[in-house]
């Protein structure tokens, strides 16, 4: 069983900061990849930032500059700095893994249960 696990979600004001937590655990053999998304209401969930576990990343147009995704591959964590918060950031924050839980098993999604990020202006 693999569980995911955000942390760090609240309320800012416009041109804040935020640090986001995203913890894996249970039966893990590798995590190929870790992702946030997000989900604003009204809307579809969007890829914010993703992490492959050789330390390549990819981000949203939309964030890019003001966020920063990074992980520690041996507490299989991954963190998103969100600077310059703008009210448009405003969503819940899902954490996505990529994980494999044996050597010779698929690599499958995982997802956490969210956090809430509310940016006022």
């Amino acid at each position: 069983q693999v569980q995911l696990v955000e942390s760090g979600g609240g309320l800012v004001q416009a041109g804040g900061s935020l640090r986001l937590s995203c913890v894996a655990s249970g039966t893990i053999f590798s995590v190929n990849a870790m992702a946030w998304y997000r989900q604003a209401p009204g809307k579809q969930r969007e890829l914010v930032a993703q992490i492959t576990s050789g330390g390549s990343t990819n981000y949203a147009d939309s964030v890019k500059g003001r966020f920063t995704i990074s992980s520690d591959n041996t507490k299989n964590v991954a963190y998103l700095q969100m600077d310059s918060l703008k009210p448009e950031d405003t969503a819940v924050y899902y954490c996505n893994g990529l994980i494999r839980v044996t050597k010779i098993s698929a690599i499958r999604d995982y997802w956490g249960k969210g956090t809430l990020v509310t940016v006022s202006s």
